[in-house]
């Protein structure tokens, strides 16, 4: 998709700092940046983190699921290292 964005004022001026700083190589590059960065700020994508909690909490119900159909439970700490000490 290609958008033709006009800028004048405050925005243009904050991207002309961005640029010239080294911040982003480009203008693209810096509004692509912000637009990210609004999708993040209004919970329509999710950050690597909130991804792989997701992820680890998945897998932490699929391994739930498999050991109460096998009739397993979990253990704790103490009793997972008993045999070791």
């Amino acid at each position: 998709m290609q958008t033709l964005v006009k800028l004048e004022g405050v925005p243009k001026e904050l991207l002309e700092v961005l640029v010239k700083r080294g911040y982003f190589k480009t203008r693209t590059e810096a509004i692509r940046a912000g637009i990210l960065s609004l999708g993040k700020e209004y919970s329509l994508i999710k950050s690597p983190k909130d991804l792989e909690n997701e992820l680890v909490a998945l897998k932490l119900k699929e391994e739930e699921e498999e050991m109460r159909k096998k009739g397993e439970k979990y253990i704790g700490e103490k009793e997972a290292l008993a045999k070791y000490r």
